[in-house]
């Protein structure tokens, strides 16, 4: 496994029993492990290594990723903090992981997670709960993809992104560079620029810095994102129109 880490606790030995005394919960299986620091860009494992361990993010974000035989680069998700990455039924991971920032994990040896989630009806509870997450948002992606527009693609990941934040004005942040965002719409760098831009010259986004992308329209956001043309959605509502006085 290709993994660049550096421990920022001493070692601790690992406590079944100190993690079952905790509250039943996915979390409590990693709270008692040291916190391991992955520089930007490194891989954490690769597709078909043997997956020994499972991960729950601390810190920072990581992006999954499939290599095609083509050469080209797949992002089938990105990972945050709370997190778990690498739980699979399989005996080898089925994607591979990177650090898109700096990023601080927690591990626990798969033989004795899986010992745990057996032991603990609570907890096999919330890894059903979490695959099913899993499942969901490969099945959002799916439906991403399948946007007709540009457009549509875009919005629906920035929606995706702002995670149900409420407002007018959200702030995103967006740590992953315009080619992760490319491969994971499925579009091209040029064109995530160029409708980064439209969204910004309609005035429902503003780019205050190359990771944080505001989002100005919520309303607006979402109506692209379900198919409505930019050009319909961003024009000004008749109630909205500043009336002139009778006598202009």
């Amino acid at each position: 496994m290709s993994m660049q880490l550096s421990s920022v606790q001493p070692t601790k030995r690992i406590s079944t029993h100190d993690a079952t005394a905790c509250a039943a919960n996915l979390s409590s299986l990693f709270v008692d492990q040291p916190a391991e620091s992955v520089a930007s860009g490194r891989t954490i494992f690769w597709e078909g290594d043997k997956a020994t361990q499972v991960f729950e993010v601390a810190e920072g974000m990581l992006r999954a990723l499939r290599l095609l035989r083509d050469g080209r680069r797949v992002i089938v998700g990105f990972l945050k903090p709370g997190d778990l990455v690498g739980v699979s039924f399989k005996d080898k991971y089925i994607y591979t992981v990177e650090a898109v920032t700096k990023v601080a994990l927690r591990r626990f040896p798969r033989h004795l997670f899986e010992g745990e989630i057996a032991r603990q009806p609570k907890l096999r509870e919330m890894i059903f709960s979490k695959l099913c997450d899993e499942m969901s948002a490969a099945q959002d992606q799916t439906v991403l993809l399948s946007r007709r527009s540009a457009d549509e693609k875009l919005t629906s990941f920035l929606l995706l992104m702002a995670n149900r934040q409420i407002g007018q004005h959200v702030e995103v942040n967006l740590p992953m560079t315009r080619q992760d965002i490319a491969d994971y719409l499925g579009m091209t760098i040029e064109t995530v620029s160029r409708t980064t831009t439209k969204l910004v010259s309609h005035g429902i986004v503003a780019v205050p810095d190359r990771h944080i992308i505001t989002i100005l329209r919520m309303e607006t956001l979402r109506s692209i994102a379900r198919g409505e043309d930019l050009e319909a959605a961003s024009a000004p509502t008749t109630t909205n129109k500043r009336r002139l006085p009778a006598n202009a």
